[in-house]
């Protein structure tokens, strides 16, 4: 039998827990998915969140400042040309008296428009056959990389003069120009990874189940993987932009009166040495949409990467 020393020890041993000591044992911090906790990295991230800033603010004023301006982009008046920026043109104007405020605007929305429309065209070629690639492997795989070699062995100024010869300069020259060759880089990328995904216990289970191949690579492997495709998306657009501006520099791109920052800088060299406004503002534009998307790719990688979760 107890006596009742043990029972006043046992009660004191298996004492009542108090709502204090629960709400201690609370998990005060919510919990965050993946995209939640990418995005509060991304925001601790200076650099990035200012080049996102920067970027966000270019797209806005290519779209809105062309569209408020007194002055359209290609109205000639030869009594002011090559004025320099004042209260009535901000910017200055070029050797036909154009604004310059809203043809750097234009030029910058259709540089902005061939990259990213370049981007998505890659994102579409190069994911689909990336995966296709890694998922059935064998001799389907090597068939696929022996002709992303092919392609990616064809210089790309080659192609973009051919095309320029068959259906003319513009914007959907280079486009097409850029896409041709543009996607192999992110067929690699996604190949790659692909090939470590598709081992994993979701994609067996999923086969298990029946699922057809374009269901498993659709549904299960693209979408893990898309982390990378995105970082990889913020590189691709500026090289696109770079490839449009280099090739209106020497006069294989878009063509006047239409303007982009590609042509833009190459009427600004031209004159660098008496008006040295006309190169150094397209400059500054571009420099700055190329690093703002460097900055948020660096950013983006490392909000991205589940190795750097703290």
């Amino acid at each position: 039998m107890q006596t009742p020393n043990d029972t006043s020890e046992a009660n004191f041993k298996f004492a009542p827990v108090s709502n204090k000591s629960i709400a201690g044992d609370r998990i005060v911090r919510p919990s965050l998915n993946y995209w939640q906790d990418a995005w509060r990295r991304l925001k601790k991230n200076r650099l990035a969140m200012a080049g996102l800033i920067i970027l966000v603010a270019l797209i806005l004023l290519s779209v809105i400042a062309p569209l408020v301006s007194s002055y359209d982009y290609q109205t000639q008046n030869l009594k002011l040309k090559n004025a320099w920026p004042s209260a009535d043109h901000w910017f200055g104007t070029d050797d036909f008296g154009r604004d310059l405020w809203t043809r750097v605007w234009i030029g910058t929305r259709i540089s902005l428009f061939i990259g990213i429309t370049a981007a998505l065209i890659d994102l579409v070629v190069g994911v689909i056959y990336g995966g296709i690639s890694a998922y059935y492997g064998g001799k389907v795989d090597e068939f696929m990389q022996r002709a992303i070699e092919i392609v990616y062995a064809i210089p790309f100024l080659l192609i973009a003069i051919l095309l320029i010869m068959v259906i003319g300069s513009g914007i959907s020259s280079i486009i097409l120009a850029y896409s041709i060759t543009g996607w192999v880089p992110m067929a690699r990328l996604v190949r790659g990874q692909m090939l470590t995904l598709k081992e994993q216990e979701f994609v067996l289970a999923s086969r298990t189940l029946g699922a057809s191949p374009m269901r498993i690579i659709m549904r299960s492997l693209i979408p893990n993987a898309l982390g990378i495709i995105i970082v990889q998306i913020t590189f691709v657009v500026p090289s696109a932009i770079f490839t449009e501006a280099f090739l209106s520099f020497i006069g294989l791109g878009v063509r006047p009166p239409l303007a982009s920052l590609g042509n833009l800088l190459s009427d600004g060299a031209n004159v660098i040495r008496l008006y040295a406004y006309r190169l150094l503002i397209p400059t500054a534009i571009f420099s700055l949409i190329l690093i703002s998307f460097n900055t948020l790719g660096d950013g983006l990688r490392d909000a991205l990467d589940p190795k750097m979760r703290k």
